[in-house]
């Protein structure tokens, strides 16, 4: 073989190993990012009970060192100082249904049920209608009670002298309309005969008048925001999204794909919710799940003003981008720049304005039953 031929072999043989090589690195580096391995709390308990075994000069180094680990951070600042998750509620204060609201006039259709004597909480419950929707509206009944003098839902053992049935005007699925009014009229009319009272119902018209003028009022002050997260180069697996988001206060949702921060107070709606493909989520292997985006969104009527729901989601956007290596679009994929956040800002808190002016604020009970 000449020298020539083996020149030849050589450089063969090298573009070849190239070519192996970049194969192998471009594959790796099209992986999704994945969640930071968490160190079993068994094994960081035996790494720390065994100082012995350290050489003097490098034990005084690692006394000062620690091993980063989201879940591990979490448990030390739990046994340490409970301020620190004080704005994070508990698993049961997010699980503890809240007081069903009253019968409000402003957004529901009131028949008053007149009573000839006092009737007990267990005879109204065993009265109520199997279902508490008329249509897609919900149907309340609220008793006067006796002791406190106050309206509330029927409660075994309590005494009532008078009781009220109600329809909600307007949701998000629409107004009331006449059919929804006739069905409302036949469940109050039931349940008012089962204990002995006599309604007295408003005129239907009337009704659905205000039900169309408060789904006009609805529809044009509804608000609904999102930002779309997209990876600039590394696409990333469903893991590393959950970890990135949990570090910023982020729970794991009802849905599998959903994550949502949670309001401090029990019954609200989360603040702020973070969603990306589900079909990935459940995945046989989530790990190897490639996502290039994931949608972070909030729903303006349902949080209260003052959580400064908005300016929480532009941090938390932004914080995601940094974190992720991604850039903030909107829907059609244009980057969304600081500036047009302080416009939508400010549309904001026109719109606050308004829904304060009409007693329907963001995220009071009127306010989240109106826009749900």
């Amino acid at each position: 073989m000449s020298t020539l031929q083996i020149s030849l072999a050589v450089v063969g043989g090298l573009v070849l190993a190239g070519v192996v090589a970049h194969s192998a690195w471009s594959s790796r580096r099209n992986l999704p990012k994945r969640a930071t391995p968490q160190v079993p709390p068994g094994q960081e308990a035996a790494q720390h009970q065994a100082p012995a075994q350290v050489p003097p000069n490098a034990q005084d180094e690692l006394a000062g060192r620690q091993e980063p680990s989201f879940h591990a951070d979490m448990d030390m600042d739990a046994d340490t100082d409970t301020d620190a998750d004080s704005g994070l509620p508990s698993l049961a204060s997010l699980t503890t249904p809240d007081r069903k609201p009253g019968l409000d006039v402003l957004i529901d259709a009131v028949a008053p049920v007149v009573l000839e004597s006092v009737v007990s909480g267990d005879a109204a419950l065993a009265a109520m209608p199997t279902t508490r929707r008329v249509g897609s509206k919900p149907f309340g009944v609220e008793g006067l009670s006796v002791t406190t003098g106050e309206w509330e839902f029927p409660t075994a053992g309590h005494r009532y002298s008078a009781f009220q049935c109600g329809v909600q005007l307007a949701n998000r699925t629409g107004a009331l309309n006449q059919i929804e009014y006739s069905e409302f009229v036949m469940k109050a009319q039931a349940f008012a005969d089962a204990i002995g009272g006599e309604p007295e119902f408003p005129e239907m018209l009337d009704e659905v008048a205000r039900a169309r003028e408060l789904d006009q009022f609805a529809s044009g002050h509804d608000a609904q925001l999102s930002f779309t997260l997209r990876a600039i180069h590394t696409a990333w697996s469903p893991g590393y999204v959950q970890q990135s988001a949990a570090r910023l206060g982020f729970v794991a949702g009802s849905i599998p794909g959903r994550m949502v921060l949670p309001a401090s107070q029990s019954g609200h709606a989360p603040i702020l919710g973070l969603a990306f493909d589900t079909q990935a989520a459940m995945a046989d292997d989530p790990e190897q799940t490639a996502l290039r985006e994931l949608t972070l969104s909030l729903d303006v009527p349902q949080v209260l003003r003052s959580k400064q729901p908005f300016a929480r989601m532009c941090e938390v956007a932004m914080a995601l981008a940094a974190s992720m290596d991604g850039v903030i679009t909107d829907d059609n994929g244009n980057p969304i720049r600081p500036e047009a956040m302080e416009v939508i800002h400010a549309d904001l808190e026109q719109l606050y304005d308004t829904l304060d002016g009409r007693d329907l604020s963001a995220g009071s009970v009127l306010g989240r039953r109106l826009f749900s």
